[in-house]
């Protein structure tokens, strides 16, 4: 069995799955790789899944599987599956932190210190007391919860799948974020996630909140982001995902005040680039005794 390892993964993996057999990471070798390890960067395309003649299994290193064309993978017979308890901490730990940055200004006071100034007058709001509205329900959306809750926060949620939850108020989607003075957003890319915070949704808003998106960027409609920034209707948008990544220079966010930017990190610490290669070593010998690849 040939694997490819066709993004980056902690490199203690190569090794792991040698016991599986071959593996590598030179993507020339595609049209020969039995099973093909991808994270967000590799795009499993209907021409790229054509390309490789020997495919039984994708794994999706993370959470989100919309750069795999699942339907494709069903009709040629192709497993695909993701690795989903792995990044939830790391996720939830980014998505926590963007969210403190703004009540505490840490932006604001490094770059002024950073110019000299002694900008103290700035005062800082708390996050104790503050309503959070989680869109999705989640292993990382519970990880954020959880800490939500040790800072004192009132949380909601919002999750067509989800009833009830022992970490949040489920509500309607409108009610979810009528009252949110924080708006963390846990959602898969679909057809019905689709620029689902828009204007219309940001309309039903009544505290101008901090939205925090590391889940996928093509789920804000970006122009409707960035013109609710620059009218207010939106306090802060913190995003590490966008509509094209890395995204373009005529993206309408990147001229806005009040936003706070990363590149797509939140999966990205030693930790779980650990915790996913376990997975993966884990998916692949329990397939391989169910006698699927």
């Amino acid at each position: 069995m040939l694997i490819l390892i066709s993004d980056a993964f902690d490199k203690s993996l190569p090794e792991k799955l040698s016991v599986y057999g071959e593996v590598t990471d030179d993507k020339s070798r595609l049209k020969d790789a039995d099973v093909v390890l991808i994270r967000s960067k590799t795009k499993a395309t209907k021409e790229y899944i054509d390309e490789a003649k020997n495919l039984k299994l994708i794994i999706r290193g993370g959470v989100g599987m919309d750069n795999i064309d699942k339907a494709y993978c069903k009709e040629k017979g192709i497993i695909a599956v993701n690795t989903p308890k792995s990044s939830a901490i790391a996720v939830a730990e980014l998505a926590f932190a963007l969210m403190i940055s703004v009540p505490c200004h840490i932006p604001f006071y490094d770059n002024t210190m950073k110019k000299g100034e002694w900008q103290k007058s700035v005062k800082r709001t708390e996050l104790y007391g503050k309503t959070l509205c989680l869109l999705g329900m989640g292993n990382i959306a519970r990880k954020v919860a959880e800490r939500a809750k040790a800072f004192g926060m009132n949380v909601v949620s919002y999750d067509k799948y989800v009833e009830s939850s022992d970490l949040a108020t489920m509500m309607s989607l409108e009610d979810a974020v009528k009252d949110a003075d924080y708006i963390s957003m846990h959602l898969p890319y679909t057809s019905e996630t689709d620029k689902m915070v828009n204007k219309a949704l940001i309309e039903k808003m009544t505290h101008h909140p901090v939205i925090i998106n590391t889940g996928r960027g093509k789920c804000v409609d970006e122009n409707d982001v960035a013109e609710a920034l620059k009218t207010g209707a939106l306090s802060w948008y913190c995003t590490d995902v966008y509509s094209s990544e890395p995204p373009e220079a005529s993206n309408p966010l990147l001229g806005c005040e009040n936003i706070i930017f990363t590149p797509h990190v939140g999966a990205n610490t030693n930790e779980n680039l650990l915790r996913i290669g376990e997975e993966v070593f884990e998916t692949i010998g329990n397939l391989l005794k169910e006698g699927k690849i």
